[in-house]
């Protein structure tokens, strides 16, 4: 019996993540219900504008991933929401925060289609993640940590990310640098980059994908030349651990996104 066909069970770990995202949706709706009912010192911020994003996989002879995104922001005392993230805060104060996060991570993974070497091999999509955030702000850095589990049911696995990041302000420019280390569990990492004796051929072995991880370093430029008006360029470069680099699925052991936007804040 392969891996598909084996009947589906839900752990304790699975039912207390379903169980977080129900709780972070029925928090969200009462949030944004008393949104109107707010103090004057909580004030509610708004941002639209459009982006493109462009990522190098990891992925034998895979080209470029390219799309454009819709680019909404909103915050206020109960809410944080930006495509495709939201958060619901727990506690929030000027410095530190407790959340619960849901995010849609729909760029990773895969169709056989997107490379002559993944002919044979089904599919692997993005998923819906959620879990809890923390955020630290400090007179160094920002410092912030997630644990997600898999909602969609595609990996049914979890991961950690922790990042530091600070913005560097010069006039109306401004610098970001991060430094962030993720953590992906066996399930997470045997379905995007493991193999199944089914899918295995000439020059691509069966490969059982184990725990790893990835070390991102990335560099934000923004421009605001006026007050309600935002445009930013984003790099980050991705290095993945033992585990994922040594699937035969992987040409190298990086992988690279460029993103860049505009922002209108009301």
């Amino acid at each position: 019996m392969n891996r598909l066909s084996q009947p589906l069970t839900v752990g304790p770990a699975a039912r207390a993540v379903v169980t977080t995202f129900g709780l972070a949706m029925f928090l969200s709706s009462a949030a944004l219900a008393q949104s109107s009912q707010i103090d004057s010192g909580a004030e509610s911020r708004w941002s639209l504008g459009l982006g493109a994003v462009t990522i190098q996989k990891a992925y034998r002879d895979i080209d470029r991933y390219n799309m454009a995104v819709p680019l909404l922001n909103y915050e206020n005392k109960w809410v944080s929401f930006s495509v495709p993230k939201l958060d619901i805060k727990l506690y929030s104060s000027p410095s530190l925060s407790f959340r619960l996060r849901a995010r849609y991570a729909g760029s990773e993974g895969y169709e056989s289609s997107d490379s002559p070497f993944l002919v044979g091999m089904d599919d692997r999509k993005g998923s819906f993640w959620a879990g809890g955030a923390a955020i630290w702000k400090n007179d160094i850095a920002n410092v912030s940590a997630e644990l997600l589990g898999d909602m969609s049911g595609k990996s049914k696995g979890s991961r950690f990310k922790l990042q530091v990041d600070r913005r560097f302000e010069m006039g109306s420019f401004g610098l970001t640098p991060r430094l962030g280390a993720e953590w992906y569990d066996r399930k997470f990492v045997d379905y995007y980059y493991g193999v199944k004796a089914s899918e295995a051929a000439v020059g691509r072995s069966a490969y059982l994908g184990n725990s790893s991880n990835g070390v991102e370093a990335g560099l934000r430029v923004d421009y605001s030349p006026a007050r309600q008006h935002t445009l930013y360029l984003d790099f980050g470069l991705t290095q993945f651990g033992n585990a994922i680099k040594d699937s035969p699925l992987v040409e190298k052991a990086n992988q690279s996104t460029v993103s860049l936007g505009y922002l209108y804040k009301f």
